[in-house]
């Protein structure tokens, strides 16, 4: 039982999904001092007399905490010594300078790489069915199947997957009952890393779009890599292939996507985009070759209690004194998007 003072800053439905019932008598039970606000609250009082009054030295966020105030002297004093973020990225919360200043923060990581592996499948499935487009036809136009159907089974595929990280591992797993046969561009990667999984590595950008009929976009956010599937590699995708994103979408240039879809070259199923939300006049809306989600990869309502629970498990690390996971560093956080 801690006496550390705990603040947990989330919305209804962020704490309902996030910290149902059990994981928060959990929580209740190693931190008495636990005080919970709804971001309105925090937003009508301002988070210097938060800190003033609640005087945490842990804080739990999510996705609608109000940003932290970039006042040097306010990370300096706050008193705040943990911050506990249940979902992914920090860079609308946290300026910079706090973690500069010491702040120890921590996300949801891996611990939800397997759902967002799971969405990747099945915009894999969806994508080869043409899934989106007969939805949409038979909604709004009356349309039936014709006789000129262009739908694929995955079954057999080649799939090449850009970066090789903990999504592209569960999804590795996943793909495993359809006999596919599966590289990867990711150099940082060791051999016997991708032997584990029985990926074979592809040298070169070129190779792996040239010679797959499925490409899995999920490359890491880094300056390098901003951009770098332009319109010369996925016109390499051969005729009839699919593109899918559910990484990054400023890996991508997506005008150079635009193009390449408008002349039906291939089909793309896409979770993440350049700008998000999407604009409403984006030209991937009128794309009938194109599967849209809006940014949906990550947890489900129901699964997001895992990362509750993950959340959870590092404040008691915390509390412990023992090293925490998934903490974001200055070098992740300038990579987040």
């Amino acid at each position: 039982m801690s006496t550390e003072n705990l603040l947990v800053v989330l919305n209804e439905w962020e704490k309902a999904d996030f910290l149902p019932a059990p994981l928060w008598k959990r929580l209740e039970s190693i931190a008495p001092n636990l005080n919970y606000l709804t971001p309105d609250e925090v937003t009508e009082q301002g988070w210097a007399a938060t800190f003033s009054r609640q005087k945490p030295t842990i804080l739990v966020t999510g996705w609608r905490t109000p940003p932290l105030p970039p006042e040097v002297g306010l990370a300096q004093e706050s008193g705040v010594q943990y911050l506990c973020h249940l979902p992914g990225s920090v860079r609308k919360l946290i300026p910079r300078l706090w973690i500069e200043n010491g702040l120890i923060v921590s996300n949801w990581g891996r611990s939800i790489s397997h759902v967002v592996a799971e969405c990747g499948l099945m915009l894999i499935i969806a994508g080869l069915r043409r899934a989106g487009y007969w939805n949409n036809a038979m909604h709004h136009d009356g349309l039936w199947k014709t006789d000129a159907l262009d739908t694929q089974s995955l079954f057999g595929r080649k799939i090449g997957i850009h970066g090789f990280g903990a999504i592209s591992r569960c999804l590795v797993n996943l793909l495993e009952p359809f006999g596919v046969e599966i590289t990867t561009y990711s150099p940082s990667v060791p051999d016997e890393g991708l032997a584990e999984y029985g990926v074979g590595r592809c040298d070169s950008l070129e190779e792996l779009f040239s010679e797959n009929h499925i490409i899995v976009e999920l490359a890491s956010y880094t300056p390098e890599n901003e951009g770098i599937v332009n319109e010369r590699l996925l016109r390499m995708i051969p005729d009839g292939g699919l593109f899918v994103n559910i990484g990054r979408g400023a890996v991508v240039d997506e005008d150079a996507l635009i193009r390449v879809l408008a002349d039906g070259h291939i089909h793309a199923a896409l979770d993440v985009y350049t700008t998000e939300p999407l604009p409403l006049d984006s030209p991937l809306r009128q794309l009938e070759n194109a599967l849209l989600l809006p940014h949906l990869g990550g947890p489900t309502v129901d699964q997001r209690q895992t990362a509750g629970a993950y959340g959870l498990a590092n404040i008691e690390r915390y509390l412990r004194g023992e090293d925490l996971e998934s903490i974001v560093t200055l070098e992740i956080y300038d990579r987040a998007t």
